[in-house]
Parts: structure tokens; C-alpha cells; sequence
């Protein structure tokens, strides 16, 4: 709620700074005004000449002592289009902010919104989540977590309004910075889920990257991108492959499921198998969506 105030407060300084210049476009040179008014900022040259332009209108407003400059010159700086990033974890946006979170996607505003998913509460000791998968040990859910995890992309793709995407850094970083482009290139809310590797996760934290590409490579953490601008039957790109090897060569490489072994292997088998059956049907419904 806080980035989408931010966000809103930000278009009405613009708005308030156009406004304030229209009514100074006598005193404005020609040139200046109509850059100002029609902007580029598609590319970094546009965006620069823009910034050059906002600091020529500066020295123009310098030189006028009316109220209505003083004014402009003050608010000057949100002719600059802003970026708005709301950043957190999993536990904020599957749990207890997802209220919030929601209300956010809901509302059209143009918000980038990236979910480091750890798929537990990472800062505060590592507690289960609605992230927290099936089979998983954490802080109560010490005997294994029995309920699947919560799909948040599948929830925001249902608004058809949100761009949504699923990434891992370490995994395919060409397909991060895609979608970081195309969300911030989206005119209304994106929504990014990035694969988080945590010390929670009970393994050496040097093998990340190896551990991400494993993630996808078994279906675990599928990669994919779901873009409204696109024309239908284009808008949903599912990047990775299907899986290649056993969800178990991932996840029993990790502390947080094979504990769980230790403790009950017959239970951890059951998990296993119902985990697994879980990992194929996310894959049969992503490869639904591909004629969106």
C-alpha cells in the first residue's frame, strides 16, 4: 500500500508540474515547451535529452519571479517519469500482506512489484509460509509441511491486467532481465516472482546458482512470463523446459527436505510422491496457458 501511495503521489507532482507550465507557456521558449510537453523516453537517449531539457527549464525558471515559477521550479523534477519497485519476501506477499499485495494488483496503477521468494519467513527465523512447499521441514511445520504451496502467479494471471513472471537468476539470467524489461516497459501493475535461495534451505550457499538451475531443470521452479499487452494467443511464454531430471535429485539436496527423511522415512516417501505429482500438474496447466 505504501509503493502504491508512492506511486500515485508521484503522477499527481507530474500532473501538478504540467499543469503549472501551461500556464507559464508564454514565457517558455517555443523549443523548450513542446520537448517538454512530448517527451522521448522510450531509450536512454530520449530519457537523457529529456533530463537535459528539465535543466534548461530550471534556468528559465530562475529568472521569474512569479509565484506560479516558484512553484514549478519546486516540482520541476517530477516532469522525469518515475519508476515505482515494491520489494519483499514471501511471507509479506503470500501471507500477511497479501491483502495488500492484492489491492495493489487490483488496482491498474503502473507498479513493479518483485517477491523473493524464500519460501519461508527468512528474517525472522524461518517459519513455514503459504510459499513453503509440500514436504519441506521449517518452524511449524517441523514434521514436514503437508499442504502444497500457494500459486501467486497463477492467482495474478487470473486478473488478465497484471503482468506476471517467474524467474531464477541463477538459472537463466538472459530470461530475468527480460522480464524485468517488459515489466517495467508494462503500463500497469507487474508482478515478479524470483526463486530465492536460503540458508533456511540447509545446503552450501556458494552452490546458488547450481541449486537454482536444478530447480528448474526438475520442474520445481518453472520459468515463464505472461504479458496483457500482447495479442491473444502470444501473451503467455513459458521458458524452461519440461523437467529433466526427478524432483527428488533437487530437493534432497537441500536440509529442509531430507531432515524429513531422517525423521520419517515412510512420510517423507508419501510427501515425496504427492510433491512430485504436484510438480506434473503445474507443468500440464503452464503448457495449457502457451495459446493465451
Amino acid at each position: 500500500e505504501f509503493g502504491l501511495g508512492l506511486r500515485l503521489a508521484i503522477d499527481q507532482k507530474k500532473a501538478a508540474s504540467f499543469s503549472l507550465l501551461e500556464k507559464l507557456k508564454e514565457t517558455c521558449p517555443e523549443n523548450l515547451y513542446d520537448s517538454l510537453v512530448n517527451p522521448d523516453e522510450s531509450n536512454e537517449a530520449g530519457i537523457a535529452l529529456h533530463r537535459k531539457n528539465i535543466g534548461e527549464l530550471k534556468d528559465v525558471l530562475k529568472s521569474n519571479d512569479s509565484p506560479i515559477a516558484k512553484n514549478l521550479l519546486h516540482l520541476v523534477d517530477n516532469m522525469l517519469t518515475k519508476s515505482v519497485w515494491i520489494v519483499g519476501g514471501d511471507g509479506w506477499a503470500y501471507d500477511i500482506g497479501y491483502g495488500g499485495l492484492d489491492h495493489v494488483m487490483a488496482s491498474g496503477e503502473k507498479v513493479n512489484i518483485l517477491v523473493l521468494d524464500t519460501e519461508v519467513y527468512s528474517n525472522t527465523g524461518g517459519q513455514t509460509s503459504k510459499s513453503t512447499p509440500t514436504g519441506a521441514i521449517a518452524r511449524f511445520s517441523a514434521s514436514g509441511k503437508k499442504a502444497g504451496k500457494k500459486n501467486l502467479g497463477f492467482m495474478a494471471m487470473n486478473y488478465k491486467t497484471v503482468y506476471v513472471a517467474q524467474i531464477a537468476l541463477g538459472a537463466n539470467d538472459t530470461q530475468t532481465l527480460r522480464a524485468m524489461r517488459e515489466a517495467e516497459a508494462y503500463p500497469g501493475p507487474s508482478l515478479i516472482i524470483a526463486y530465492s535461495p536460503c540458508i533456511a534451505h540447509g545446503f552450501d550457499m556458494s552452490k546458488g546458482a547450481e541449486q537454482q538451475q536444478n530447480a528448474v531443470k526438475s520442474g520445481y521452479w518453472p520459468l515463464f512470463r505472461y504479458n496483457p499487452m500482447l495479442p491473444e494467443g502470444k501473451r503467455f511464454t513459458l521458458d524452461s523446459k519440461e523437467a529433466t531430471i526427478p524432483l527428488e535429485d533437487f530437493i534432497y539436496k537441500e536440509g529442509r527436505y531430507t531432515s524429513l527423511v531422517r525423521q520419517d522415512k515412510v512420510l517423507a516417501a508419501e510427501l515425496l510422491i504427492e510433491a512430485q505429482r504436484q510438480v506434473t500438474e503445474r507443468w500440464g496447466t503452464l503448457k495449457s496457458f502457451i495459446n493465451i
